[in-house]
């Protein structure tokens, strides 16, 4: 039977689990009750910093400021010799003197044909752009495809003799909290410079409508403006724009405009050569306990419409009172993710809106318009608009050679002249004085009195709590936050 007893061998009784197996199981089981351990910190950033630099591009610009050469003499009016010496200053009008001013910044190569992002703010008003490539490799000269001043985000084109290395946008959305980032750029005009650090923070906002901004540490200083924050894949997940600083230096707190905002607005200034973001035609506010619970809501979410005047929200159906719980088949958080949504949509596309009203939901089809077409529509400054405003506390007027001169202010500076400050305004508690320049509200440059005024009617549309201007005090930047109410 020696067969049968190999067989009889070959299938013996089943047996306790082997040692080794059951040992995997519980280190497997400890493995995902304990926390998650924190990865290192790369071993070196060189290899990346290597690969990326050949697409990262420093930006100089020069803008032509012209200014009054000479002094004009001041004649006592009423005195006799009045219209004399008016006749011979106006035939003898000082000349106009030119100077070169010269700004520099940062940014990034999209595609191997010369498509070259950067700030807005890098690159405004200037008479001529040179783009200087990495390690010696050359300069060309670049022209302005398009630009979007509410996210800060402008496109240039070179026409280069050979292909250029490009980088690509990664997902700004996936990122979190605690990843390493690098940033490389032209920081106090050093060229080419990197720094390394993580995200400290996500979805900052620094008062602009469509705002998502990546808050890190890396250190980013003047002239890093325009360059990319890279991925440890060497994605470019955010625009560098703006610091928070007391003193105009990196002190860790930067912020980058999201790849996932930058992305489309980019695709469009290609195409298009302007943005072409959605429009609603609706005035909207967040929603808190008291009304939610008023209006027989469950929860905060949506946003309530307090106003609709003529355009696509009207026609749609839209009225006020309404409660926006969805937007084109997601769900509408506040103002903010509202705006965000409604902006990143193509104008004229036909949309399902849902609205609770009178303890219901109603479906609703809106046709949205073209947000740039309806505020070249409304204009600006519109006709007839005072010299002067009152905003908030402070009397604002247009920059003027009298203003300039009783204050010293540059012939360079532009924006809106702070006249007068009430006493008892949180603008005046703020720090804001007569002789101060505006220069953005919202990350928006202002030209005029009502430019300020309504970008406070913007943040109070959106329900924001507080605005950021960019004031200059004797030439020199300060970011001041206020309330738009």
């Amino acid at each position: 039977m020696p067969h049968a007893k190999a067989i009889a061998k070959s299938a013996p009784a089943p047996q306790p689990i082997p040692y080794l197996v059951a040992l995997t199981f519980a280190v497997f089981w400890l493995v995902l009750a304990l926390p998650a351990v924190a990865r290192g910190a790369p071993d070196s950033f060189a290899d990346l910093a290597q690969e990326l630099s050949p697409s990262v591009v420093n930006i100089t610009t020069t803008t032509t400021v012209t200014s009054a050469s000479g002094t004009r003499p001041i004649v006592p009016e009423g005195s006799p010799f009045e219209d004399m010496f008016r006749d011979f200053l106006d035939r003898g009008q000082p000349e106009q003197r030119q100077r070169r001013g010269s700004a520099l910044g940062s940014g990034f190569v999209i595609s191997a044909d010369g498509y070259i992002v950067t700030n807005n703010h890098v690159i405004e008003s200037a008479d001529a752009i040179m783009i200087e490539f990495f390690d010696g490799a050359g300069e060309l000269p670049a022209k302005v495809i398009g630009t979007d001043p509410r996210t800060d985000i402008a496109v240039l084109k070179v026409e280069p003799r050979e292909p250029l290395p490009f980088v690509t946008f990664g997902d700004s959305d996936v990122a979190r909290v605690g990843d390493w980032v690098m940033a490389i750029g032209n920081p106090l005009g050093q060229g080419f410079s990197v720094s390394a650090g993580i995200i400290s923070a996500r979805n900052r906002e620094l008062q602009g409508a469509y705002d998502d901004f990546i808050q890190t540490d890396a250190a980013i200083n003047r002239g890093n403006s325009g360059g990319p924050l890279f991925n440890m894949a060497g994605e470019v997940i955010g625009v560098n724009t703006a610091i928070l600083s007391p003193n105009g230096g990196s002190i860790g707190i930067g912020f980058s405009m999201s790849s996932n905002v930058v992305e489309g607005v980019v695709e469009q200034l290609r195409d298009f050569g302007e943005t072409r973001r959605g429009w609603l035609g609706a005035s909207i506010q967040n929603i808190e306990a008291d009304v939610a619970e008023a209006l027989g809501l469950d929860d905060q979410n949506g946003a309530l419409v307090t106003d609709v005047p003529d355009g696509p929200a009207k026609d749609g159906g839209v009225l006020a009172g309404d409660v926006i719980l969805s937007f084109d088949g997601r769900d509408v958080e506040d103002t903010r993710g509202l705006v965000r949504m409604v902006g990143e949509t193509e104008g004229g596309k036909t949309v399902r809106v849902i609205v609770f009203r009178e303890n219901g939901t109603e479906t609703l089809r809106v046709t949205l318009g073209q947000r740039e077409r309806a505020e070249a529509a409304a204009g600006t400054v519109p006709p007839g608009a005072p010299a002067e405003e009152i905003v908030l506390g402070l009397t604002l007027s247009r920059i003027t050679d009298e203003f300039r001169e009783q204050y010293g202010i540059d012939d360079s500076e532009t924006g809106v002249a702070v006249i007068a400050v009430d006493t008892a305004s949180t603008a005046f508690e703020k720090g804001l004085r007569a002789g101060d320049v505006i220069a953005e509200i919202g990350q928006t440059s202002v030209r005029s009195p009502r430019d300020v005024a309504e970008g406070f009617e913007r943040a109070r549309e959106a329900g924001r709590k507080s605005v950021l201007l960019l004031v200059r005090k004797g030439g020199q930047p300060q970011f001041v936050a206020l309330p738009p109410l």
